[in-house]
């Protein structure tokens, strides 16, 4: 299927790993030209390197770190200076670290939102006016199945992913008129260097090894193991391409099958 996205340039963060590379790389393979954005220049260096001759040169990069305030203006401005617009927009964000949610401070929680919220809705709000304008784009933001169901000892991610969620949604009703769409992709368990972080401070809170928490997660999925980011970036792809204009306000599940509720 041809996703229709030659032509268009998408901006990604957190591209230097996990499922904000595998969603820049994947739009690559499908004709965008794509800004890869993180806070590590010699990765994106190193990632751009390693692409093929014919999708380097629709690559380049953005150096921004989330915590910095000038960070939205930076990305935006990054992007634009290689065709002057921005077709695609994918949020993401890191997540803080794990803990019972009676341990979190209000400090805590509002250095998270600094680096976590206001930033996407920053650059969201910079980006969705010539989208607007030229009849067409795409705001998918990288959630968390926290979302819908939330995840034991993350509480400052379930919430604050929750604040995105409530924007997002709300800014999809403004603008699907205008051609641009606004959705979340809420990840399960996808193999990522967070999801093994997070198990390995699951395994040392049980008192049990790594394999066994991840066997134990591996029984509660329906599909019997983990999703690969690749999977994930083909879903996200989609709702970029051209054939999902009907889809707007909406959070996609890639887990598996793990979230029971309907």
């Amino acid at each position: 299927m041809d996703l229709g996205l030659t032509d268009r340039h998408a901006l990604v963060l957190g591209a230097t790993g996990g499922l904000g590379r595998a969603v820049a790389t994947t739009l690559l393979a499908e004709g965008a030209s794509v800004t890869f954005a993180g806070r590590d220049a010699g990765k994106l260096d190193a990632i751009l390197a390693e692409l093929p001759a014919g999708m380097r040169e629709q690559a380049d990069s953005v150096v921004a770190d989330l915590g910095d305030p000038d960070a939205p203006g930076l990305l935006a401005a990054g992007a634009r200076a290689r065709t002057g617009k921005v077709d695609i927009l994918v949020n993401n964000s890191g997540g803080p670290p794990p803990g019972p949610p009676s341990t979190v401070s209000a400090e805590e929680m509002q250095a998270q939102y600094g680096r976590m919220v206001t930033p996407l809705i920053a650059l969201t709000l910079d980006l969705v006016g010539p989208m607007r304008a030229q009849g067409w784009g795409r705001i998918l933001t990288i959630s968390s199945s926290g979302v819908i169901q939330p995840i034991p000892h993350l509480p400052v991610s379930n919430a604050l992913r929750m604040s995105l969620l409530g924007f997002m949604k709300t800014l999809a009703a403004e603008v699907a008129s205008d051609g641009v769409t606004v959705n979340l992709v809420a990840p399960g368990r996808i193999l990522t260097d967070r999801v093994r972080t997070l198990d390995a401070a699951a395994a040392e809170r049980a008192g049990k090894s790594l394999e066994e928490v991840q066997a134990a997660s591996t029984g509660m999925i329906p599909a019997g193991r983990f999703g690969s980011p690749e999977e994930f970036g083909a879903v996200a792809a989609f709702l970029a391409s051209v054939h999902a204009s009907y889809v707007t306000g909406s959070t996609l599940r890639v887990d598996g099958g793990m979230i029971r509720s309907v």
